[in-house]
């Protein structure tokens, strides 16, 4: 190979260093100016806001909902989230009500990691979440940390909270509560992720009164902290059956109280992560509201999906992705017909239409679940995407994708998405800055292999041969 050839082989490398390194370089510097907590004005786009609440230090700490924020209004819809934090700095624990353009209205950040949250039924401005509090000492069977899991009432208004329920389980990362669900006045249904189990609670006596466990279904067992199954949602339906997210079994099941698991109505499969893989937070739609049907955010397979009940089985009837989308964990239809949904490793809240297209979108740091204040436990009363686009049932089990319109770059990116291991990307994001995207990913893997790449070109011109070299220097040694 010539000079010149030589010449336009290194710019070329050079070029792409250049790229790679601007990109990730422009992610840096965009998501720091963003991390200020300053709101910023609604994008030009109609109906859509955008803002980043969760960088650096949580200010204002604003500890009280005025009264005059009902749900709507001036401000908007308000927007409830609770974020996980822990692993990222930049990333805190909070519970925090947003309005409909990202202003804080309430935000509280008593606790190392925030779950679930819901409203509480004939309350306005009351909310009922899940926390968690780590702890290094009083910790049980001399665990060297634990978790105090926590049922927190609190009413947004007053500023004022008591703990309904608690618990200590050992060690961290693996046992912290993900969702409970309100039986009644008196009773709670717990996701025992520590226990792998389901269990009904008293809260005057914590007195356990029902009680599923996840070994009597599935072959083999595990210890507190092995995170054998993950079982990280619990919904109590209308007909008193129990619908339960296995996680790491790719399943939900339906556990009727008296009988056990209605095997027949399981959805997903341990061993086809296509159907669903590693979901949460999969949200219930009877029959009068266009089901029974569920919604799922489908997080390792980064999008959000919708199965219709017929003839018996399910039947994927929605599916949504976007070139941002990555590792969902809470999908609820709204009453309106829109879907509400937290996009973990993509740090952002969005509420998109039947139709795909995108009515508003909050950025904050590694979200966990969401609701909409006055819609619900579970933001409740939505319909079936079947019902919202006038189908009955699924026609011979086909699917609905309402996915923004892409063009050809933003195609191939969504396929770029698929292809690469899912569980490799949200690993690395889920303990990545927050300011880290799926893209900057792909501009680091860029790098790195361009700069191997031109380090390997630039020693085959330079003739030098280094296993001759180790010879040498071994030969040198061993004489």
């Amino acid at each position: 190979m010539n000079r010149r050839s030589r010449y336009a082989v290194r710019v070329g490398f050079l070029a792409i260093l250049l790229v790679a390194a601007g990109a990730i370089g422009w992610s840096f510097a965009t998501a720091a100016e963003s991390d200020r907590n300053t709101v910023d004005e609604p994008s030009s786009l109609a109906g859509v806001a955008s803002t980043l609440v969760g960088g650096g230090s949580p200010e204002p700490d604003v500890r009280r909902l005025e009264t005059s924020h009902n749900g709507s209004g001036e401000l908007g819809p308000i927007t409830l989230v609770t974020t996980q934090g822990y692993y990222t700095p930049d990333a805190f624990p909070q519970l925090v009500a947003l309005s409909g353009n990202g202003t804080a209205l309430y935000r509280d950040t008593t606790y190392d990691a925030y779950f679930d949250v819901d409203p509480v039924a004939n309350e306005s401005h009351t909310v009922e979440y899940v926390a968690a509090a780590h702890r290094s000492d009083d910790c049980p069977e001399e665990a060297s940390s634990c978790t105090r899991n926590v049922v927190v009432r609190a009413n947004l208004t007053a500023d004022t909270e008591r703990v309904v329920y608690a618990e200590v389980t050992p060690s961290i990362e693996a046992t912290r509560w993900h969702d409970v669900d309100r039986v009644n006045d008196t009773h709670l249904l717990v996701a025992d992720i520590a226990a792998d189990e389901v269990f009904a609670v008293d809260t005057r006596t914590d007195k356990v009164t029902w009680r599923w466990e996840a070994s009597g279904h599935y072959d083999g067992s595990g210890d507190p902290g092995d995170d054998w199954t993950h079982l990280n949602d619990v919904e109590l339906l209308d007909d008193g059956r129990v619908l339960v997210s296995i996680r790491n079994m790719n399943e939900v099941l339906f556990v009727d109280p008296g009988e056990g698991v209605q095997s027949d109505w399981t959805l997903g499969e341990q061993d086809d992560p296509g159907i669903i893989d590693e979901q949460h937070n999969p949200d219930y739609i009877p029959a009068e509201r266009g089901g029974p049907a569920l919604v799922v955010a489908d997080s390792q397979n980064n999008r959000l999906v919708e199965y219709q009940r017929r003839d018996g089985a399910w039947e994927r009837s929605w599916r949504y992705q976007d070139t941002e989308m990555q590792w969902p964990r809470d999908a609820d239809r709204l009453p309106n017909g829109n879907t509400l949904v937290t996009d973990t490793n993509s740090n952002r809240v969005v509420e998109i239409a039947p139709n795909g297209s995108i009515v508003r979108e909050l950025r904050i740091g590694m979200p966990y679940d969401v609701e909409r204040l006055g819609t619900g436990d579970e933001s409740s009363g939505g319909e079936s995407m079947a019902r919202l686009q006038g189908r009955t049932v699924v026609e011979g089990g086909e699917e609905l994708v309402t996915s923004p319109d892409r063009g050809r770059f933003a195609s191939a990116w969504v396929w770029l998405k698929d292809v690469v291991p899912s569980r490799v990307a949200n690993g690395l994001l889920y303990v990545a800055p927050a300011w880290v995207g799926f893209s900057d990913l792909v501009f680091a893997f860029l790098l790195v292999v361009a700069g191997l790449c031109w380090g390997s070109v630039e020693l085959h011109w330079s003739r030098y041969d280094p296993v001759a070299a180790l010879r040498g220097l071994t030969g040198r040694f061993g004489s």
